[in-house]
């Protein structure tokens, strides 16, 4: 028998549901029904939309929502968000209007942290705050505490300094070339950037003695010397490193399903990336030429002949390539450094707490993501009075919501992993 449906029939909306539900509810209290206001922000009545007047400008212009716009939540969730990040897109369709990133759900406040502990005790602290970058989160407060105290590194130290944080450099780009990649539904090349990256990691581990924070940094130089173990170890690397950067551009540099996701996606110009503060291969993908390392030398850069590379683009293939030139660069450095390095120890004599004179001191260097930097205030104590760090993952997550509008939803990743945020830095 057919049955004939009523074409006036409607299907009850599950928010006027929720609200019979909340009534009977409140009578059986012997409360009267809930006021209904015609404001958005009266309650839940629009999915995501907070419970409250809205409290910036921003907040005002990301909640209210015009005629067939909706938000959606993606995180938080480590994978594909790069980090425990939310972010809150507000689309149109498959459409991005705008996008909001929601941070602080690591809650780690590390510079609280150092600045209760003893200056040798803080270069182990900020070890897991980019935790894809450890060598060079040590990197920045040694040298801002070597200038408190008024001590310099030996030479070989600064020799071993730059030889580790640019093997850190390219297991590093190697990373976010896999997880981009990854990201737009490519399995192999994350595969490829893990053999680099653990054939890395083991060689550190050779000389720091731990494989993911290596504590190798120390005020005044470096924990331990080159080691026969690491030297090996490093000449098997250099052997082979450069294939399976190879084995990657093969897949992914003129890809067509790549290229068509990524060029013209997420355009940042030299002059939106100023402005908004983006430091690193990010802000050397739209074709401004600034590499702390160049820009203001530290460690034994001075001595080193390399070029400051750039792209034009600016886009997501752009921020691609540039980490591609980036690791074949840093293996050039690696090459001079070892033909250089001096003779020596690896340590200047400091004491086991070191007491700095009242004073402040900044340093600032190139790190994967872009100019990390470290402010410390010393009043004579054996642990900093303030300790400050500048992160850039951090900064670079403000372009965002200049990025996405007008791009697809599933473009969102793309874009994120081509800016390679760190959420232990921006949660620090």
């Amino acid at each position: 028998m057919t049955q004939t449906v009523d074409p006036d029939a409607r299907i009850r909306d599950p928010i006027d549901l929720e609200r019979a539900e909340e009534d009977r509810l409140r009578a059986v209290a012997g409360l009267a029904p809930a006021p209904r206001s015609g404001s958005e922000y009266a309650g839940f009545d629009l999915v995501g939309i907070p419970d409250r007047p809205p409290e910036t400008e921003r907040e005002r212009e990301m909640f209210t929502l015009e005629e067939g716009e909706m938000l959606v939540n993606m995180g938080p969730q480590h994978p594909s968000t790069h980090g425990v990040m939310r972010l809150v897109a507000k689309v149109r369709g498959e459409v991005i209007v705008d996008i909001d990133p929601v941070l602080g759900y690591l809650h780690r406040g590390i510079e609280k942290l150092c600045e209760n502990a003893t200056y040798t005790t803080v270069l182990t602290y900020v070890d897991p705050m980019d935790y894809l970058s450890t060598m060079h989160n040590e990197h920045a407060p040694a040298i801002a505490f070597e200038k408190l105290f008024g001590v310099q590194a030996p030479k070989r130290a600064e020799y071993i300094r730059a030889l580790v944080v640019e093997l850190n450099r390219v297991f590093s780009h190697g990373l976010m070339i896999g997880f981009l990649a990854l990201d737009m539904g490519g399995i192999t090349p994350i595969l490829y950037s893990f053999i680099n990256r653990d054939e890395i990691v083991d060689l550190l581990a050779a000389i720091s003695g731990q494989r993911m924070l290596f504590n190798f940094f120390r005020v005044g130089g470096v924990n331990w010397d080159v080691n026969d173990e690491f030297l090996s170890r490093l000449g098997t690397w250099h052997g082979r490193a450069l294939k399976t950067v190879t084995d990657n551009e093969r897949l992914i540099t003129e890809n067509e399903i790549f290229k068509a996701r990524t060029k013209g996606m997420g355009v940042l110009s030299a002059r939106q990336a100023i402005d908004y503060g983006v430091t690193g291969p990010n802000l050397r993908a739209s074709g401004v030429a600034f590499d702390v390392r160049k820009a203001h030398p530290y460690s034994i850069y001075p001595e080193l002949e390399f070029e400051v590379i750039t792209q034009q683009s600016g886009d997501v293939y752009a921020r691609y390539l540039q980490r591609i030139a980036e690791i074949k660069q840093s293996m050039h450095l690696i090459d001079q450094i070892m033909d250089r390095m001096p003779h020596g120890s690896v340590q200047a004599q400091v004491p086991g707490i070191i007491r700095p004179r009242p004073g402040r001191a900044y340093a600032a260097i190139e790190s994967p993501r872009g100019l990390y930097s470290v402010y410390a205030i010393s009043d004579g104590g054996p642990n900093p009075f303030r300790f400050r760090m500048r992160d850039p993952s951090f900064i670079t997550l403000q372009v965002m919501p200049v990025l996405m509008p007008g791009h697809l939803l599933a473009d969102t990743m793309a874009v994120m992993a081509s800016l390679d945020p760190v959420m232990g830095g921006v949660d620090k």
